[in-house]
């Protein structure tokens, strides 16, 4: 009997899903099919595949002879800092070592001799260094000049190696900053290992709780684009001016851009105006 007749066909014992459609518009995974009882085989090998890319964000470490020369061209100083986590391990192991800058890195703040400025940007690989390479850079590009247009001045940037959202208080403090912007690499999905989450806290210090700040999440080229989560964040900086605050009590009621309907696209979250 010939053997290549006798194999079943594996295109046709996959059952299509009438969703597959929708995975044009999205990068979540539906509309997969199924072989019986299992997904097809391509599926699966897709899933495996993107399993193993969110690892590797984790545990690829922050390029910061790549970065450094870029904080540089965009700030008055740009300082290379620690946590007290010493290793990767470590730090995946204790996320309270990742809040806490290093001896090293609190000896080099209290050196610096520079006029305070409003924003301290810290720059932090988190959970996905690939997210920092990737994204961090183009949205500082766009904002940037937002924030010029708010005439807030710059304090010196901060890289942190092996940092949690939280190492930017201790650094806002030292700067003598009016309000913290840490950009960080946020935990890997299965679509997204390279998502950049941004964190705004104002007046930060020692003992910030996570409802004091606000999140921007998910910037990334099929995620929030870079122009808008600028606009965003400077809509926050302009409200926490005012307010003299963040977090919970600061909300967003701001409208970005969108393709959708009449092109405006305000916060779900409250009732229209």
């Amino acid at each position: 009997m010939n053997d290549e007749h006798s194999r079943p066909n594996n295109s046709a014992i996959a059952v299509a899903n009438p969703w597959q459609r929708l995975r044009e518009l999205t990068d979540a995974r539906i509309g997969l099919g199924r072989a019986g009882g299992s997904l097809p085989t391509a599926a699966q090998l897709a899933f495996q595949m993107d399993h193993a890319r969110a690892r590797d964000a984790v545990h690829m470490a922050l390029d910061t002879e790549r970065l450094m020369p870029d904080l540089d061209a965009r700030f008055p100083l740009a300082l290379r800092l620690n946590s007290q986590a010493v290793d990767r391990d470590e730090y995946l192991r204790r996320p309270d070592l990742g809040r806490q800058l290093s001896a090293e890195a609190e000896r080099e703040l209290a050196k610096l001799t520079l006029q305070p400025g409003d924003v301290s940007i810290c720059v932090v690989d988190g959970l996905s260094a690939r997210a920092i390479h990737e994204q961090a850079m183009p949205f500082l590009d766009a904002a940037l000049p937002e924030i010029e247009k708010l005439g807030l001045s710059l304090g010196p940037a901060a890289l942190v190696e092996q940092g949690r959202v939280a190492i930017g208080d201790p650094i806002g403090e030292a700067l003598k900053a009016r309000m913290s912007v840490v950009l960080i690499g946020e935990r890997p999905g299965l679509s997204s290992p390279d998502s950049l989450g941004l964190y705004f806290t104002w007046a930060p210090r020692i003992g910030r709780r996570d409802s004091e700040r606000n999140c921007i999440s998910n910037i990334r080229p099929r995620g929030l684009s870079y122009a808008n989560a600028a606009k965003l964040l400077a809509y926050l900086m302009r409200e926490a001016q005012v307010l003299n605050t963040s977090g919970v009590t600061l909300k967003d009621d701001s409208e970005v851009d969108s393709h959708l309907g009449d092109g405006r696209q305000g916060n779900f979250l409250l009732p229209p105006k």
